[in-house]
């Protein structure tokens, strides 16, 4: 059986999502078109939300995309079975924009690692910055968060879970014991 407690309840994600986009806004000024990049799946359910916090703040409306990083990452050949493939839609140039990805927990740094290369396929953007709701340590890769919502010290031994309501009809994040092998 594996236990589990709870990181961030609905309240206190909404709390920190409303931070997140002010510290956007405090670090980027009112520049340029802002183009948010969600990296399916959770990561573009947070960035649709982090766009509706924005829009209202901004004087142009943040652009939304969508990226699916499946065929870019390092391990996908080894993961024994065709992995899943969502949409990707980038509407709006990215040459020569500021953007700003999206995902729900940063981890090894691979996930963000395939989503910078697959983001250079749609040009070369002027700066790329990168928003997680959780840290949780353990990168394998020299990436670091320029906002993250909370940091969570983890055990290898452990998972961390972000319920969204889009998906999961609630919003929470946990952290669970992975059951034993």
């Amino acid at each position: 059986m594996s236990e589990s407690r709870t990181i961030l309840t609905a309240k206190e994600m909404a709390r920190t999502l409303e931070r997140l986009a002010s510290e956007i806004i405090e670090r980027r000024g009112e520049e340029g078109p802002l183009v948010l990049v969600g990296i399916q799946r959770r990561g573009v359910d947070l960035a649709r939300r982090l766009k509706k916090l924005l829009d209202t703040r901004l004087a142009s409306p943040a652009i939304l995309g969508m990226l699916d990083i499946n065929l870019y990452r390092d391990d996908w050949s080894s993961l024994g079975k065709t992995p899943a493939i969502s949409s990707t839609e980038i509407p709006a140039e990215v040459e020569g924009a500021s953007v700003v990805l999206v995902d729900d927990v940063l981890f090894s740094g691979r996930t963000i690692r395939a989503a910078l290369e697959a983001i250079l396929d749609f040009g070369r953007p002027r700066r790329v910055e990168l928003l997680v709701l959780i840290d949780r340590g353990h990168r394998e890769l020299p990436i670091q968060a320029d906002y993250v919502g909370k940091r969570v010290n983890t055990s290898s031994a452990e998972q961390v879970d972000v319920l969204v309501s889009e998906r999961d009809e609630q919003d929470k994040v946990v952290l669970r014991s992975k059951p034993a092998a």
